[in-house]
């Protein structure tokens, strides 16, 4: 057989060179001009079944031409019989009474005689019939084919739909357009108990998703256990998606998440329906909470903003977030040099209009950054730019305390005396009862901003008159982010890839989480509270924001859902081992010290710390110490000073189970 051939604008062709589009046309006249002449007969037949059952030879050949120039307005020859809607049959009775009619003209030109005087109404219902029977019939063919009539069980995927009629509904559809899924659906679990019963293109609904473990124990004994089960509504998540998938890994099913079937592709990539695996986020269960987006505009929207640490998973979200609310100029600051070039390349793409500057800079060197600030003269600050990984940290300390507390000051000095209004400090749970070098250091850069805040909201006469004294310090602390470079979710994805084992570091080790999208959603509510004149119960003197993260995850929780939700099973086809704490760290992170009481600020998904703050000359002199010992290579000195200063730092450099929860 003549392979297919692909010609530019026409599609593939077939035999004699013929575009395909041209050969399934042909073939769409061919047809309905035969139904149509088998039309004329019948017609009559019916119109009169005793009478003579004769009619000239051109009758037939009349009603086929009728019918194909009634057709042409209604584009009948173009249609699609396998995606066939109510929309083309309607075009197929508007072609029919309009080919009935022609062809009462013609005959009655023609003095053929007419039986039955409602011989035109039975002609154009005979037409209807005949032309929309055969489409209806393909188009349900293609539909059973994926709900089990007429399926073919060879390389099958059989699979049950959990969801909404409406995304079940979409999902069939999809799937009787695509021919590449091997997938038959044997049923639905729906969202409601009054579509139970029903069906939907021929797929029944079982029960409700509450009833998901009687649903697939009923399909267990009746031997029609599906091997996948499909989740087709994309806001279904938390405590609901995973009772599904404790009930699918009982029964043996893997979990999948259908994607949107009106989602846009590549033109490089062929449409069709996809089958993707349950992201972890989904799985937290955290409700939307409503955003001040007038609040957030007002803040940022025509002002002059840096975003430092602009590169990593906090800043490069925050960019996002930032240059969607328009500022004046957006000034992205990172000291990786591909991290900013990926970021500064995404907003160019995504906030054309938006003016940028991608600068390099290191926030341990204080001349450059000043320079930097007194040339740019941001309004806004956002500092997300730290040493972040523990262990790492604790193996170069000197260098965490550089970055994380002397660059913090380097950077809130710099704005100050840029006449910034305001500064945002992103700080970590780590800091609260720190037991690593990392947590200690972020601590310090929280004192110092705490005590900017405290003397720009209470400027002595002498501050009064100095330059940038009313610079607000804002500072939001929360703990781990889903998929942030570093964090464990990446790491146990790249070991699942190969096969694992997972390394989780001690079985009670626990966590907050939250997306990334959520938390730099959370900071910037907390700049509008904390840059604004809202006022909030712990009277805004150097208050800490503190996002409510929910419940802890247990980490070798986490660890088993990842594998479930990759369709294998802990333990048996992935080993869980634990490796032990690493120098640093400590099984419970903590959001609030034991002299900061959580204060509710009024609004959603934020808390306040309670203010702990010390005189900002005190820091700043601590500070000067600090640098100088790390710059002298005094890392004893140097973490001695610091524990001078947070006093409730308890060094854990060997990874003692015993540290501090």
């Amino acid at each position: 057989m003549r392979p297919l051939t692909f010609r530019a604008g026409l599609g593939y062709s077939g035999p004699m060179g013929l575009p395909r589009s041209v050969i399934r046309i042909g073939l769409n006249v061919v047809l309905d001009g035969l139904l149509a002449a088998l039309a004329v007969p019948v017609a009559r037949w019916i119109a009169d079944p005793s009478g003579p059952f004769l009619f000239p030879l051109w009758a037939p050949l009349g009603g086929a031409v009728t019918l194909l120039a009634a057709g042409l307005p209604f584009r009948l020859s173009l249609q699609y019989w396998r995606f066939a809607g109510l929309g083309d049959l309607l075009g197929v009775a508007g072609c029919s009474l309009l080919g009935a009619i022609l062809f009462a003209l013609l005959a009655a030109l023609a003095h053929l005689p007419t039986p039955n005087p409602a011989l035109p109404i039975i002609h154009a219902l005979t037409l209807l019939t005949f032309l929309g029977t055969p489409r209806v019939i393909y188009r349900r063919l293609q539909i059973h084919r994926t709900t089990g009539l007429f399926a073919s069980e060879d390389g099958v995927q059989t699979v049950l739909l959990v969801g909404s009629g409406e995304d079940s509904d979409l999902f069939l559809r999809a799937l009787a357009q695509d021919r590449r899924q091997p997938l038959r659906v044997v049923g639905i679990l729906a969202l409601g108990a009054r579509q139970i019963g029903r069906r939907i293109h021929g797929a029944p609904i079982l029960g409700t998703v509450t009833e998901a473990e009687a649903v697939l124990q009923r399909l267990a004994e009746e031997d029609r256990l599906p091997t996948t089960m499909v989740v087709v509504t994309p806001d279904l998540s938390g405590a609901v998606l995973l009772g599904l998938l404790a009930h699918a890994e009982a029964h043996g099913l893997v979990v999948r998440r259908a994607s949107r079937p009106t989602l846009l592709h590549p033109a490089s990539r062929p449409v069709g329906l996809e089958l993707k695996p349950v992201a972890i986020e989904e799985l937290l269960n955290r409700p939307q909470v409503p955003l001040d987006r007038e609040g957030m505009a007002r803040l940022i929207q025509g002002r002059r903003v840096i975003v430092t640490g602009a590169g990593g998973t906090i800043g490069s979200e925050l960019a996002r977030q930032v240059a969607a609310f328009g500022p004046e100029q957006l000034i992205l600051l990172d000291n990786g040099e591909y991290a900013l070039w990926q970021i500064d390349l995404e907003l160019a793409e995504t906030y054309p209009a938006v003016a940028r500057r991608a600068i390099i800079a290191d926030i341990r060197d204080e001349p450059r950054i000043r320079a930097i600030f007194a040339d740019a003269r941001p309004e806004l600050v956002f500092h997300a730019a730290a040493l972040k990984h523990v262990p790492i940290v604790e193996d170069n300390p000197l260098e965490g305390l550089l970055t994380n507390s002397v660059g913090t000051r380097h950077v809130a000095d710099a704005a100050r005396a840029a006449g910034a209004t305001a500064m945002v400090l992103i700080s970590t749970d780590k800091a609260v009862n720190p037991t690593s070098v990392m947590g200690a250091s972020k601590r310090m850069a929280e004192m110092y901003c705490q005590a900017l805040d405290v003397a720009a909201r209470a400027p002595s006469r002498d501050a009064a008159h100095t330059s940038g004294a009313g610079m607000r310090c804002v500072t939001v602390r929360f703990g781990n982010v889903l998929g942030s470079t570093g964090s464990v979710v990446p790491l146990f994805q790249r070991q699942l890839e190969r096969g694992g084992p997972l390394t989780v570091t001690h079985p009670d080790m626990q966590r907050y989480f939250m997306t990334v999208r959520e938390a730099v959603g959370l900071v910037l509510q907390a700049s509008v509270l904390g840059a604004g004149d809202t006022v909030l119960p712990s009277g805004n003197d150097g208050g800490i924001f503190v996002l409510d993260m929910g419940e802890p995850v247990k980490i070798v929780d986490l660890a088993r859902q990842m594998i479930r939700l990759a369709g294998l099973r802990p333990d048996d086809d992935v080993e869980i081992r634990f490796t032990g704490l690493r120098p640093g760290e400590k099984l419970f992170e903590e959001l609030f010290h034991g002299r900061e009481p959580p204060v509710p600020t009024g609004f959603p998904g934020l808390l306040m710390a309670s203010p702990r703050t010390a005189d900002p000359a005190i820091v700043g002199r601590a500070l000067d110490e600090i640098a100088a010992a790390c710059r002298g290579e005094q890392p004893r000195l140097a973490l001695q000073l610091l524990g001078r200063l947070v006093p409730e730092f308890e060094h854990n450099p060997n990874g003692a189970v015993s540290a501090r929860a």
